[in-house]
Formats: structure tokens, sequence, C-alpha cells
């Protein structure tokens, strides 16, 4: 196929500040879009998704080497589609000024009026990650579409035929100066988290999440950061077991565990430990009789990133942990199909890599707690997650275990799930994260609220205005004193 205009395939510093002061240019040029351009810009993004699906599809399976893309086109295509359709529902609604109360409230009594005028920030850079190479552009994209922004995106090099069609597609059906791919490796990656944006969007790891912000501090840059952690499963005495370990094994097998937000561990009653692995061992046999040749079995994405979890399993292993394997059919894998089989690691030690790391594959450590309290301060010890999950049916422990611990979002009886909720916000919170993107908290992180006071015109305000300035009279005095009461 021939290179479409504007797709940059390898954009050096001088062509990344060249598309930011064109778009900023269009910017000022234009002034904020209307409800009817911003909902065009998602119609155009929808199109794009549902146009050429197959393609996208196709282009992950290629990235990854084996990847469903029946996946692909879950995970990744309606999983946008369906933040674009709410935005484009409800951007109307969202760009509404919001009336606020006067202070003192006579002033609106008299005709003042106080309100938050949402305004576009002007150009968000967004930086997305590998693993899930077009929900996280689209996603936040319908975000910062919907607040009226323009947007470069810097797409991931380790996905390159994902990321060369998106531009195409992207240069096929916008203008550069409304939104533009830029192309490259990690140097282009560094430039871009340079450029001086009005907000920026970054997801991936905390290490680098800590140099995208230091980065941005340079021009003062706002930062979204979509990290990742250790999200931990606790398990009540309450729970189905047998429902836990199939929902847990499902979100940990989920794209062979590269998921931000997948279970990393998993902490239960001591009783129920058993019950638990032969429940996951059969979750895991029902999902996947085979893993070799299995099209629906992800593959680990690259040799280095495989290399890093048998590490994992090989440090547990020495380290005197009981490792389960999930291998249905008994396969030798090899390392050719750069497949890696869930195993379970039980009791392992807090020292060992896989209790230290993100994991991000299909390994789950399992560790035991006689009391919930216990499982508590387990969570507590350690860096703020970006998701937590409660399996039980005890609405007393399931909220005293919301209350007692803090992560980026929840889900109580399943995992995963609560990112699929367009209504309900996504972020992460400290090492996890910090701002959140999804419906109208979304709009309102890529949007300026900007808070507004009209002072009323007349005679009686103007005297009124009058005893506040000097010389200071005795009325005003008094005024002063009527507020410095309890």
């Amino acid at each position: 196929m021939d290179e479409e205009p504007h797709v940059i395939r390898e954009a050096s510093e001088a062509i990344l500040h060249g598309l930011l002061a064109r778009q900023r240019e269009a910017v000022l040029r234009e002034g904020p879009p209307s409800a009817d351009v911003r909902i065009d810009r998602l119609d155009r993004c929808i199109g794009l998704l549902v146009d050429h699906q197959d393609e996208l599809a196709t282009a992950v399976e290629a990235d990854f080497g084996c990847r469903s893309p029946l996946l692909t086109k879950f995970t990744d295509i309606s999983a946008s589609l369906d933040p674009l359709k709410q935005a484009r529902r409800n951007v109307r609604r969202w760009m509404r000024r919001e009336r606020r109360a006067t202070t003192p409230a006579i002033i609106g009594w008299i005709g003042g009026s106080a309100e938050i005028q949402p305004q576009p920030v002007g150009v968000v850079g967004l930086i997305a990650p590998w693993n899930f190479p077009i929900s996280m552009v689209f996603s936040p994209l319908a975000s910062m579409l919907a607040a009226g922004n323009r947007c470069l995106i810097k797409p991931s090099e380790y996905t390159p035929k994902t990321s060369a069609l998106m531009a195409r597609l992207f240069a096929a059906t916008f203008d550069e100066t409304e939104i533009a791919v830029c192309i490259g490796g990690p140097e282009v990656g560094e430039a871009f988290s340079r450029l001086p944006f009005d907000h920026l969007l970054f997801t991936g790891s905390t290490g680098v999440g800590r140099q995208i912000m230091r980065s941005a501090a340079d021009n003062l840059v706002p930062v979204t950061l979509e990290l990742g952690g250790k999200s931990p499963t606790i398990i009540g005495r309450s729970a189905d077991i047998d429902s836990a370990a199939t929902r847990i094994m499902a979100g940990k097998t989920m794209n062979a565990g590269q998921v931000c937000i997948a279970p990393d561990y998993v902490l239960l009653p001591t009783e129920c430990l058993d019950a638990f692995v032969k429940a996951a061992l059969a979750a895991v046999a029902r999902m996947f009789p085979t893993l070799a040749s299995n099209p629906e079995y992800t593959s680990i994405f690259n040799e280095r990133h495989l290399e890093r979890l048998r590490a994992m399993l090989d440090d547990a292993r020495a380290g005197g942990a009981r490792l389960v394997e999930a291998n249905p059919a008994g396969e030798d894998l090899g390392r050719s199909l750069r497949k890696l089989a869930p195993v379970l690691i039980l009791d392992p030690k807090d020292s060992m890599r896989v209790m230290q790391e993100e994991i991000f594959g299909p390994l789950l450590p399992v560790k035991t707690y006689e009391t919930i309290d216990e499982a508590i301060a387990y969570v507590n010890a350690r860096p703020r997650p970006l998701a937590l999950y409660y399996f039980g049916e005890d609405r007393d422990e399931e909220q005293h275990v919301l209350s007692r611990t803090t992560s980026g979002g929840v889900t109580v009886n399943d995992v995963v799930m609560h990112v699929a909720m367009t209504e309900l916000p996504f972020g992460g919170i400290g090492p996890s994260g910090m701002g959140v993107y999804h419906g109208i908290e979304g709009f309102r992180r890529f949007s300026h609220m900007k808070p507004v006071f009209r002072e009323p015109s007349s005679w009686f305000v103007e005297r009124v205005l009058a005893q506040m300035r000097p010389p200071y009279r005795d009325s005003f005095r008094r005024m002063v004193a009527r507020q410095l009461r309890r």
C-alpha cells in the first residue's frame, strides 16, 4: 500500500515540534469546536474501527505471533467503540455550563452569577502501550475528542504492524491538525514526552511513568499516568470457590495475563487452598483443552518478555515455592511458539520476584491467610495497586475490605470488569497512576473547567461595593466582624 499523506514513519524531533505547532495554531485559529464538530470526530473514529476491524485484528495477531482476532475485536475494538459512542451520546450535556452558588448568597439575589465553563485544554499527547494497542489509543481518545482537543499519538514501537496501520487509517480519516500519529522507537518516545503539550497521557509501566513525569515537568505539562502494579485478589470465606477460581483464571489467561489490571496474586483462607487449586486447573482445562496450537491462547509478546517470566518461575522454584502448571494436554510448548502455560505458584516468599515485580503474564502466586485483617494488612503493606478484587457474599466483610484498602478501582466477585464500565472513571492512585478517564470524569480531565463570575451592574451594587473600599467605614468593619463567627 502506498504511504498516505501525513503518515510519519520515523518522526524526528523537528517533525514532532512542527506537528505540535500546527495543531496549536489550529486551536487558536478555530477556537473551541462546536458539539457538532466533536460528534463528527467521534463518528469518524467509530467508522474507522468498524470499517477496518478485520485489518486491525489481523495486524495485532501478526505483532503478537498468536492472538485470536476475536479477542482483539472484543478487548480492543468493541472496548473502544463503547466509550466513543458514550461520548457521542453525552457530549452536548457534558459541554453545558455548570451553575454554582454565589458567596455570599446575596450577590446572586441582586443579579450576580457564578458558573463553570468547560474549555478544551488544547493539544493532548497520547503515548500508548503494546498489550492492547488499539483500545489504549481509542478509549482515552474518546474523552480527549469529546473535550474538544487536538491530539498527537505515539503508539508502541513493539507493535509495528498495528501502529503503521493506525497511522495510515488516521491519516486517511483526519487532518493532521486534528489527529496525527507519530511512529518511532524509544528516541522518538523520549522526544515526544518532552513536547510542551497542554496535557499528556501515558499508559505503561511505573518505571517508565516516572521518566515521563520528569520529562513533562520541564514544561509543567499536566500528566495522566495509567500505570500498573500488583493487583491483589482477596477471596473471603463466604465465596463460591469454584466460581471465584473460574473468573480469576479467565482474567489471568486473557491475553496470556498481559493486562495491566490482571489479578497479580491471590490471598485466600488456608483451608480453601486445595479447593482453589483444583477449581483453577479445571477452569483452565475447560477454556483451553490445548495450548500449543490453540489460536485462542495468546502467545507471550516477545522473547525478552518470555525469558523474564521463565526467570520468575526459576526464582520461585529455587526459593521453595510449589509450582502447579495448568497444561491440560501435557504439551511441550517449547520456545519457538512463545507460549507459556498458566502456573499457580503456591506459598511464595515475599522476597521472590513474582511477589516483587508486576508479573504481566499467566503466572499466579497464591498465598493463604487466617483472618481477613491479615489479608488487608498484607495489601496495605505494599504500594497502592491499580485494581483490587474481592470475592465473597459477606457484605460487611466486603465493605471492610473496600474501606480499609486503597486502589485505583475495584471489581467485586469478578476481575478486570470495572474497566469495561464506561460510566465509571478508570485510573490508578500513587504508584499505579494518577488521573482518570472514561465518561464525564474523562471529559473533565481533558478540559479546563474554567470558573466565571459575573458581577451585576447597577447603582445599588456599586453602592455596596463602595462600602468595601478604602477608606474603611464602620459598616465594613461590622460586616467583617459578622463573617468572623463560628
